[in-house]
């Protein structure tokens, strides 16, 4: 086969473990006890140097809480949490979608809808 071809296969077999991977991040936090993530220090550059929190201080625990179903401790931690969960969602979403669109699994489909639309024409 040619050298072409093995690229190509690399890519789409690349292109499907960086979605699976991207798949199962929401499973490996909702792994992290949220009371561990609760009693850490903060690494917010702008709250350790001047004591005050800034806008997105409380939203990685937020997000915990919020993969954890605790919607109320969410908002608590941030209450810009029901505005950027739903664009962390879908950015995750389209994220997946595009990389699988690189694979065959998207790719086939979208091909057999644009044979139909000829083929209907004609």
């Amino acid at each position: 086969m040619p050298k072409e071809i093995y690229l190509l296969r690399d890519k789409i077999h690349l292109n499907l473990l960086i979605a699976i991977g991207i798949f199962l991040i929401p499973l490996a936090v909702y792994f992290i006890p949220p009371e561990w993530i609760m009693n850490q220090h903060s690494v917010c550059l702008f709250l350790n140097i001047t004591g005050h929190e800034c806008y997105g201080c409380g939203m990685t625990r937020a997000v915990i809480s919020a993969i954890h179903f605790r919607f109320d401790d969410a908002f608590h931690y941030n209450r810009l949490s029901p505005v950027v969960l739903p664009l962390l969602i879908y950015i995750w979403a389209k994220t997946i979608v595009s990389l699988l669109q690189g694979t065959q699994f998207l790719r086939v489909h979208r091909k057999k809808k644009i044979n139909q639309k000829q083929t209907t024409q004609l």
